[in-house]
């Protein structure tokens, strides 16, 4: 969800309207914007198969990639703030660890063996 947001922001920006326009708002390079905008589907792909880590990670890295990428000045500040709060707004819980139950210790004779005692006794009888 939010990164058709940031998808939208991206390729809002490309040079793909009249020359009017153009002159009236600045344009990302389009390399820069099918870069940005293919990273963003990554991370919206990951949180929809529900990979929330994997899109926290994808995200920060489309944020990295963005504060890098140069991008006209009127817009930088803009897709900054949007790819930052991407990647601040995801949040990546793992999974609990599956507990392994410890294994019993077996309980010890202590050198005790049947019929006999420690020492070398036998139900009350000495070996000679």
């Amino acid at each position: 969800m939010r990164a058709g947001l940031a998808a939208a922001l991206v390729l809002s920006g490309c040079g793909s309207g009249s020359e009017r326009h153009a002159e009236l708002r600045p344009t990302f390079p389009r390399d820069v914007a099918v870069r940005l905008a293919h990273m963003s589907d990554g991370v919206a792909a990951a949180l929809a198969a529900g990979d929330d880590c994997r899109a926290r990670t994808l995200a920060q890295t489309l944020r990295q990639q963005a504060s890098a990428a140069v991008v006209p000045a009127g817009l930088r500040t803009q897709l900054r703030a949007v790819t930052n709060d991407l990647a601040r707004r995801i949040e990546c819980i793992q999974p609990p660890r599956p507990t392994v139950a410890e294994p019993q210790p077996k309980e010890h004779d202590r050198g005790k063996h049947k019929g006999e005692k420690k020492h070398g006794k036998k139900h009350g009888k000495e070996h000679d």
